[in-house]
């Protein structure tokens, strides 16, 4: 008889004020509703964290273009995303330094399963519809 495991709740973990906020952000800035918008952020979040949990494994993580899109709003929102950074990376900003081009070697798909290997629910389809462009996440930067 197998245990459940917890899965980690990504709004709980952001707070509501801030979900509440980035979503309406989402939903201003981009071309998506209010469902999708709370479908990308919670994966932005799941991926963030995760990062910054794994920070100096060496696992070159990176999301694909369409988690990026609320990645990038929640960093922009750069009060919320410092104390984001504060409150799950020992305090330590969590830099984002892209590359210019994308690199096409199963980053995505590979980071979705590290996401979820540290408690996250995964919203494939997400994450599989860039799995072939990848992320353009600096090798050996440890950014996200």
């Amino acid at each position: 008889m197998s245990t459940a495991v917890a899965v980690r709740d990504p709004k709980k973990l952001l707070g509501e004020a801030v979900w509440d906020r980035e979503i309406k952000l989402l939903t201003r800035d981009y071309l998506m509703d209010s469902v999708m918008a709370g479908r990308l952020l919670g994966q932005a979040v799941a991926y963030l964290i995760t990062a910054m949990e794994t920070m100096g494994e060496g696992l070159e993580l990176g999301c694909g273009e369409l988690v990026d899109v609320a990645v990038h709003t929640l960093i922009l929102d750069t009060a919320n995303y410092a104390a984001f950074c504060e409150k799950y990376n020992d305090g330590q900003f969590l830099h984002h330094i892209p590359e210019i081009d994308r690199k096409a070697d199963g980053t995505v798909m590979r980071t979705a399963a590290v996401v979820e290997q540290y408690g996250f629910e995964v919203d494939w389809p997400l994450w599989e519809r860039d799995s072939s462009k990848c992320s353009p996440c600096a090798q050996g930067t440890s950014c996200h």
